[in-house]
């Protein structure tokens, strides 16, 4: 008897190691920084979790700079990324490697952007963290075509979801979805106001679907 109550702490010294929270790293650019706001989506992801019970089996981080484009994450992956051991990393990014290319022609060139992002994947998987893609959702909401960048965005999505398959990654094709919603909720072909504030950046309804898409990805 005295045995078997020894052998007690240790099987729960045991037990509670192998349940200790799922770290998830949510890495990106501006939309991921607001994402640690209240209203955001990595706060309402947190949100779901507490009311379902499942508040204990993740630990939810934010690496979101704003102006970020491919490249950028690729050069502050090991201070901000690698440092806090994560299990688990989502790669978020691209409006601004397409956006900023048109306004200010800093954007990141096509064949730039696939090699910062497989280095990315690659160097996370090499420290065997188990990497989500994201593909840029929108910059403008109208839904017949019209957006001046949709081109390139839809080209630089595709990009992102061939690197998914080509990996093995698990994606959030917010491209795709974002369109889908669009098509029936923005009858009017609004530029914004439907799942952005501006064309780029989440609203509440917007945070809320993205939340819930990476909710069931993690």
């Amino acid at each position: 008897m005295k045995k078997l109550l020894l052998t007690l702490p240790l099987a729960m010294c045991l037990f509670s190691f192998s349940t200790k929270p799922k770290r998830v790293i949510f890495f990106g650019d501006s939309i991921t920084e607001a994402g640690l706001r209240p209203g955001g989506y990595i706060v309402k992801i947190q949100e779901i979790l507490v009311k379902n019970g499942k508040a204990n089996d993740f630990e939810l981080l934010g690496s979101g700079i704003g102006g970020n484009k491919i490249y950028d994450l690729f050069l502050r992956l090991d201070k901000d990324v690698l440092e806090k051991k994560p299990d688990v990393v989502v790669i978020f990014v691209g409006v601004n490697d397409v956006w900023h290319k048109r306004l200010y022609g800093t954007g990141t060139d096509s064949w730039k952007f696939v090699q910062f992002y497989e280095a990315l994947i690659q160097k996370l998987k090499s420290q065997n963290i188990q990497v989500m893609l994201a593909t840029p959702a929108c910059i403008g909401e109208k839904t017949d075509c019209t957006n001046e960048m949709d081109g390139d965005l839809n080209f630089y999505a595709q990009m992102i979801r061939e690197l998914s398959n080509k990996h093995l990654c698990p994606i959030a094709d917010f491209r795709k979805i974002f369109m889908e919603h669009n098509l029936v909720n923005n009858p009017e072909n609004l530029p914004q106001g439907i799942l952005t504030s501006d064309g780029v950046h989440l609203n509440d309804v917007g945070n809320e679907l993205v939340a819930k898409t990476f909710l069931e990805m993690i």
